[in-house]
């Protein structure tokens, strides 16, 4: 088991990863290290990313930086659970560059609907975080849940009606 990580080794790894990689991309951080970096938790349990596009070395930079940085690195973005939200990359953060690798985060909607739509206690925690700190907007969720609805057929496991009443509530609340 890696060790959890705090801000300081979220840095090292974008330091380690835009310089260990050969090529020019984009990675989008989502969960607990936008958490992290926005500071509503200190510590997270692994670093969630997606390449888009992902560059020359992506994947053997990965191999070799979660044993030498103590990383629990995984591949995991909103739009693996839930239909990709129309414009999710222009709504994306820029946190920075770093050697080939611009570092954003995922788009804070597309990130927020898909914690709504999984349900933890701690996802709920991490909705109203993005929401009192201005990175979402209640009627703007709506709109945008309404809008990739009936795409939830090609996601078997999520019960659209159930998803809807979780959205509609937060947004009631």
């Amino acid at each position: 088991m890696r060790a959890e990580t705090d801000k300081g080794k979220l840095e090292a790894f974008f330091e380690a990863f835009g310089n260990r990689v050969t090529g020019e991309g984009r990675i989008y951080l989502t969960g607990g290290a936008t958490a992290v970096l926005y500071g509503w938790r200190t510590m997270t349990i692994d670093v969630d990313i997606k390449g888009d596009p992902e560059p020359t070395g992506f994947f053997e930079a990965i191999a070799v930086l979660k044993d030498e940085l103590d990383i629990n690195i995984e591949l995991a973005s909103p739009d693996l659970f839930i239909p990709a939200l129309p414009g999710w990359q222009e709504r994306s953060l820029f946190i920075g560059r770093r050697g080939h690798i611009e570092f954003f985060h995922y788009d804070p909607y597309s990130q927020a609907l898909a914690k709504i739509e999984r349900g933890h206690d701690r996802d709920a925690g991490d909705v109203r975080a993005l929401l009192d700190i201005g990175l979402i907007d209640k009627s703007r969720l709506l709109e945008y849940f309404l809008a990739v609805e009936k795409d939830l057929i090609r996601y078997p496991s999520i019960d659209s009606g159930t998803f809807r009443q979780a959205v509609a509530a937060f947004c009631a609340s």
